[in-house]
């Protein structure tokens, strides 16, 4: 299980898929996406409609349609697919989900919790989307399980 919601994982893995393929022009379609990252393809629709409407990647209807990023979509950092989905509460929730969680009124895992959500945060606003770009061309990383 990882730290972000289900839609958001499968958000974040067909950004940097669509990133990789389209950064040097042309588009990918949903087909090759959900098949690129292992994805239900009417779950991903939803989520690249979403997407799109919030600017993290671009989509063009037609025979040469599909979505694409260019390069302000490529310098932009990972937080932005995360908040377009989750949110901005993977930043200041709480670890265990208590509403009333707080500095003056800490749950058991507060301290700790909120020095990892930090390192996440940083991780997520200094991580530019295009940046594996090159390791998932090359097979280095993989989006798919």
């Amino acid at each position: 299980m990882g730290i972000f919601s289900k839609t958001c994982e499968y958000a974040m893995r067909a950004v940097f898929f669509i990133a990789a393929k389209t950064a040097d022009g042309g588009r990918v379609g949903i087909k090759e996406i959900a098949t690129g990252i292992d994805s239900p393809e009417h779950f991903l629709a939803k989520i690249l409609q979403d997407l799109s409407r919030r600017g993290v990647i671009q989509s063009a209807k037609g025979p040469n349609g599909g979505f694409y990023v260019d390069e302000a979509i490529l310098n932009m950092p990972l937080s932005s697919i995360v908040e377009a989905v989750d949110g901005n509460d993977i930043f200041i929730g709480c670890g265990l989900g208590l509403e009333y969680c707080s500095e003056e009124n800490p749950c058991p895992i507060h301290h700790e919790f909120k020095a990892i959500r930090n390192q996440i945060q940083v991780l997520l606003k200094t991580t530019k989307i295009g940046e594996f770009n090159e390791d998932l061309n090359l097979g280095i990383a993989v989006l798919k399980k």
